[in-house]
């Protein structure tokens, strides 16, 4: 029965795919790939920001590129063990805990804060609040900041 014949042969590959594996995570391969595909898919929300602004739907492109921020800083508070994430913490709180620990200077921490209030009056329909300019000022500080702290 080939059934039978290839099934040892069939557990030996998943037992080196597994040792392998294992291997990876050791040695630290496995975060790194975890941080590649996380900065893919950051990568891929801030394209469907700017595609959205591009068709005339800056409100969209802001929360789009908001919610990115807000990803980027859970993902550094997760980074820096002196910081205990809350179970549903708001983008101000890690903003303010990221700034208390020195992990960026009260410049950035403002342009965090006006990027989380521009994000705030898109989703609300706040629309008048703000134009097509600040949006795309604050893509690009989004866009700058996610290279400074994550490559």
């Amino acid at each position: 029965n080939s059934a039978v014949s290839s099934r040892p042969i069939s557990m030996e590959i998943a037992n080196n795919i597994l040792i392998a594996a294992l291997d990876d995570m050791r040695g630290g391969y496995l975060v790194g790939m975890k941080e590649l595909v996380e900065a893919e898919i950051f990568s891929d929300f801030m394209d469907q920001a700017e595609e959205l602004y591009s068709k005339g739907y800056h409100p969209a492109a802001a929360v789009v590129a908001g919610c990115v921020l807000e990803d980027a800083l859970r993902k550094l508070c997760e980074q820096q063990s002196k910081i205990e994430l809350r179970d549903k913490p708001k983008l101000s709180w890690m903003n303010d805990r990221l700034k208390e620990h020195d992990i960026y200077n009260m410049l950035t921490h403002k342009k965090i804060t006006a990027n989380a209030e521009l994000r705030n009056k898109a989703a609300h329909g706040e629309w008048e609040e703000f134009d097509k300019d600040d949006v795309k000022e604050m893509m690009s500080s989004i866009n700058t900041f996610m290279q400074k702290h994550f490559g």
